[in-house]
Order: C-alpha cells, then sequence, then structure tokens
C-alpha cells in the first residue's frame, strides 16, 4: 500500500465514500433489504474511504512540495 499512487489512493477512497452513502440510501429507498451485516459494511467503507481520501491527498500535496 505504500507504493500507490496519492491519486489511485484518493480514487479508491472516493469510491468506498460513495459506496458508504449509496448502501443506506437503497436501503431506505427499499432496493435493498435492511440488514445488520450492510449496515456494518456501508458505515466501515465511508470511513475508511474518509482516512484513505485523507491519506492520499497528504501524500499528493507532499509530492507536489517536492
Amino acid at each position: 500500500m505504500l507504493n500507490m499512487y496519492p491519486a489511485k489512493l484518493i480514487l479508491v477512497g472516493f469510491v468506498l465514500v460513495l459506496f458508504g452513502f449509496i448502501g443506506p440510501f437503497l436501503m431506505i429507498l427499499g432496493i435493498v433489504e435492511t440488514s445488520f451485516t450492510f449496515s456494518i459494511l456501508s458505515y466501515f467503507s465511508s470511513v475508511i474511504g474518509l482516512f484513505l481520501g485523507l491519506i492520499g491527498t497528504a501524500m499528493y500535496t507532499n509530492v507536489r512540495k517536492k
């Protein structure tokens, strides 16, 4: 994971945060059945995506300064 490009890390973080938003939205609409496991998966994907995006942004600014 340390040799990942910052843009790739930001993109993966964005996809995870997007899943963390769309998952509960689909549960509210009734398209996906509400379950505890899916709710926890959505929550953790959102949190992990946020941290990956922040780490990727920090790496990107560090590369740009050099």
